[in-house]
């Protein structure tokens, strides 16, 4: 067994005694670049299983790593601007900081930038990132457009189809 330069234990504070995070990124102020946040923080936790850590990221960039390095599975939400009609959401299984899609805003670079951290470590969650795409950024607007608002419902859906394969795959990770 090697020694670590930089040991790692995760900790209660950081994961809550969860397997799951689900990470909810973007900047509230700008419109529809803040859909993760906005997916986060109007979800019902009890419509899904136990067992998961919900959190809101904003443009936390740095701070979020040892959430991301505590928990098995990230499951991120962030908005994209990557020519797709707005609204439609994608599912990317990002492995290395050059498989995430272009920067929106400085808290892309950030998570980016987590992700070589991660690597570098040898502490990198299993990544799922959905992305929302969106046509524009709008400063100082905290509402979602129609088409992203309507996108929230179908992120749900399929987050907890992921859950449900995970739990299946995994034979672990969710109480009822």
């Amino acid at each position: 067994m090697k020694e670590e330069l930089f040991p790692h234990v995760p900790d209660e504070f950081h994961n809550n005694g969860n397997d799951i995070l689900v990470l909810g990124i973007g900047n509230y102020l700008m419109g529809d670049e803040g859909v993760g946040v906005h997916f986060v923080n109007t979800v019902d936790e009890t419509e899904f299983p136990k067992n998961i850590t919900f959190m809101d990221g904003g443009t936390g960039g740095f701070l979020l790593i040892p959430y991301l390095e505590s928990h098995p599975v990230a499951i991120i939400i962030d908005a994209t601007m990557d020519g797709k009609e707005t609204g439609t959401v994608s599912l990317l299984k990002p492995k290395f900081s050059n498989d995430f899609p272009l920067s929106l805003s400085g808290h892309n670079f950030g998570l980016k930038d987590m992700v070589e951290i991660l690597t570098m470590f040898d502490r990198m969650p299993d990544i799922y990132l959905y992305t929302v795409s969106i046509d524009k950024m709008d400063p100082m607007v905290t509402e979602l457009s129609p088409k992203v608002l309507a996108s929230l419902a179908i992120v749900k859906s399929k987050i907890l189809q992921l859950i449900e394969e995970l739990t299946i795959k995994n034979n672990s990770f969710i109480e009822h």
